[in-house]
């Protein structure tokens, strides 16, 4: 099948779950009030609880749901052909993802802001809370630890990446300021975020950061020889 009528599926049923399904979850199931006061206006400190600006909410929703699962379980289901991945992608999405994001959010704002580990010990008891707990931090140990191989690896064999990724934190830091502190509207530090970034990006090219071998982070030579063909390919084009 054409990949322009798989994108043009894909696309439609996430527009239908946004246009339809999701305003049914809302309306019926949740029961969403416009008028309802959420945690970060009830209790609002300038810590925990700050209101946001719904574009930065949804930036920061959209970085974090992407995780292990929404990676790694497409790729696993390309295994057995382009369509288990492609029904994983957009079935998965509307119908278990987005669901389930959309719910925790809904339960967390209907309970001052308290996070789901918390929330169980008022509902299930102290046991179930602390158990809860203990399943949430092993498997976010897990995640980082798989995410900080891949980021290791990712520097090792692409010493360029460091000053982007690095930078971009910094860069993060002066657009909150801006945001936050100074009052500032948020098109035009997103505008300069951005375009820093491109020019991090082609900076690190320019100048790899790489650490001494004595500290013990030198490239492994698979990596060595991954880098370097990756290189000849580039050379070659």
């Amino acid at each position: 099948m054409s990949a322009i009528v798989l994108l043009v599926i894909g696309l439609s049923a996430f527009l239908t779950g946004v246009l339809i399904y999701s305003r049914f979850i809302a309306g019926k199931v949740f029961k969403l009030d416009p008028d309802f006061v959420t945690p970060a206006h009830e209790f609002r400190d300038g810590v925990d609880y700050v209101p946001t600006n719904k574009h930065v909410l949804f930036g920061h929703h959209f970085t974090s749901v992407a995780g292990a699962a929404p990676i790694v379980g497409p790729a696993i289901a390309v295994i057995w052909g382009w369509l288990p991945a492609f029904l994983w992608v957009v079935l998965g999405t509307v119908f278990a993802g987005a669901v389930h994001d959309f719910s925790a959010l809904w339960i967390s704002n209907r309970h001052k802001g308290r996070s789901i580990g918390t929330l169980t010990e008022s509902i299930l008891g102290q046991r179930a809370r602390v158990l809860f707990l203990l399943i949430i931090f092993f498997l976010l140990l897990m995640v980082n630890a798989v995410f900080a191989v891949i980021i290791a690896n990712l520097f090792m064999a692409n010493p360029g990446a460091v000053v982007p990724v690095w930078g971009s934190l910094v860069v993060a830091l002066i657009v909150g300021f801006l945001i936050y502190r100074t009052g500032t509207g948020i098109l035009i530090p997103s505008l300069g975020a951005l375009a820093t970034l491109y020019v991090l990006i082609w900076f690190g090219q320019d100048m790899p950061f790489t650490l001494p071998d004595f500290i013990g982070f030198g490239p492994t030579e698979a990596q060595m020889a991954a880098a370097g063909g990756d290189a000849a390919v580039a050379g070659e084009a």
